[in-house]
C-alpha cells in the first residue's frame, strides 16, 4: 500500500496541542465564573426579595392599609421583572443571531418579542409607567420610587426611622446586585482570550492530520487512512471544547445552559404573591414552558 508522502512529527505539534489545551482551559475556567457569579448574584436576588417582602408585610402600623403594602411589593416584582428584561437585551458581543434562529428556549423568545411592559405594568400605576418608560434604566428608576414612598411613609408617621433605615438597606443591597449583574452583562469577557483561544485552535487542529500521519504509516497494526477519523475525533473535541467557553461567557442570553433568571424571576414572584395571600398565581416557569430557564 502506497503511503501519502507528506507528513509532519507528532512531537512537536503536541507540544502545540497542550499549549491550547492550557489556553483553553483558562478561558473555560474564567467563563464558568462569570457564570456562576451571576447565579449567585440572582440567588442573592431570591433572598433579599423574600426579606424585602417581610419586612413590608411585618410593618406594625395599623394606620399603614394593606394596600399601601401590596403597592411596595408590587413595585418590587416590577423592579424584578425589569431587571430581567434588562439582563436579556442583545449586546454586539453576544450570539446576536436573530432569535429564531438560535438554540433559545420557547419562553424566552415569547418574552423577547413582548417585550418589558406587557409584565410590568400590572404591577405598577399607569402613572409610574408612564414617567420611567423613556428613562435609559428602569429598574433603577422604580428602586429610586421605592425608596421615595418609604421616606414618606416615614414622615407621615406610619413606619418608625429604624424602619426606614432597614428598608433603605434592603433597597441599597438591590442596587448592588442589579450593579453586579449589569457589570456582568455590559463588559464582555476580554476578545483577546476569546478570538486567540478559536485562532489557535484553528491552527493546531489544521495540524493535527499531518502529525498523525507521521503516527500511522510507521505501524504495521494501523494504516494511514486512520487518520481521517482520529482527526476528526481530536477536532471535534478542541472545538466543542472552546464552543462551550464561548457560550459561557454572557450568562444571561437566554440560551439552554445559562442563568435562568426567568425560572429565578418566576420563583420570586410565586413567593411575594403567596405572602400577599393573592388568588391569581402565575405557574411555575418551567410547568408553564416545559423548560427550566
Amino acid at each position: 500500500m502506497t503511503s501519502i508522502p507528506f507528513s509532519l512529527p507528532w512531537q512537536p505539534i503536541s507540544v502545540i496541542g497542550v499549549a491550547v489545551a492550557f489556553f483553553l482551559g483558562f478561558k473555560n475556567n474564567s467563563s464558568y465564573d462569570r457564570t456562576w457569579e451571576a447565579r449567585k448574584i440572582w440567588g442573592s436576588i431570591v433572598n433579599e426579595s423574600r426579606t424585602f417582602a417581610t419586612a413590608v408585610l411585618s410593618l406594625p402600623s395599623q394606620n399603614l392599609p394593606k394596600e399601601e403594602k401590596k403597592r411596595i411589593i408590587y413595585r418590587h416584582l416590577a423592579w424584578l421583572l425589569a431587571l430581567k428584561h434588562v439582563m436579556r437585551k442583545e449586546k454586539t458581543w453576544e450570539h446576536n443571531l436573530p432569535v429564531k434562529k438560535l438554540n433559545f428556549i420557547p419562553g424566552f423568545i415569547k418574552e423577547y418579542y413582548d417585550g418589558m411592559f406587557v409584565e410590568i405594568e400590572k404591577y405598577v400605576s399607569e402613572e409610574e409607567l408612564t414617567s420611567i418608560k423613556n428613562t435609559s434604566n428602569i429598574p433603577s428608576q422604580l428602586l429610586k420610587i421605592q425608596s421615595y414612598e418609604i421616606g414618606k411613609l416615614n414622615e407621615q408617621g406610619l413606619i418608625s426611622d429604624y424602619k426606614q433605615v432597614w428598608l433603605h438597606e434592603l433597597i441599597g443591597h438591590l442596587f448592588t446586585h442589579q450593579g453586579m449583574s449589569e457589570r456582568i452583562k455590559n463588559f464582555p469577557f476580554p476578545r483577546q482570550y476569546a478570538s486567540t483561544g478559536l485562532w489557535i485552535t484553528y491552527i493546531f487542529c489544521a495540524l493535527i492530520p499531518f502529525g498523525l500521519l507521521d503516527i500511522f504509516e510507521q505501524s504495521r497494526v494501523l494504516h494511514y487512512w486512520l487518520t481521517i477519523p482520529f482527526s476528526a475525533i481530536i477536532i471535534w473535541i478542541f472545538f466543542l471544547v472552546d464552543r462551550i467557553g464561548d457560550y459561557s461567557e454572557n450568562p444571561f442570553e437566554g440560551g439552554y445552559n445559562d442563568v435562568p433568571i426567568s425560572s429565578i424571576a418566576r420563583a420570586i414572584e410565586i413567593d411575594l404573591l403567596e405572602m400577599l395571600e393573592e388568588e391569581n398565581i402565575p405557574k411555575p416557569y418551567a410547568i408553564e414552558n416545559g423548560f427550566l430557564m
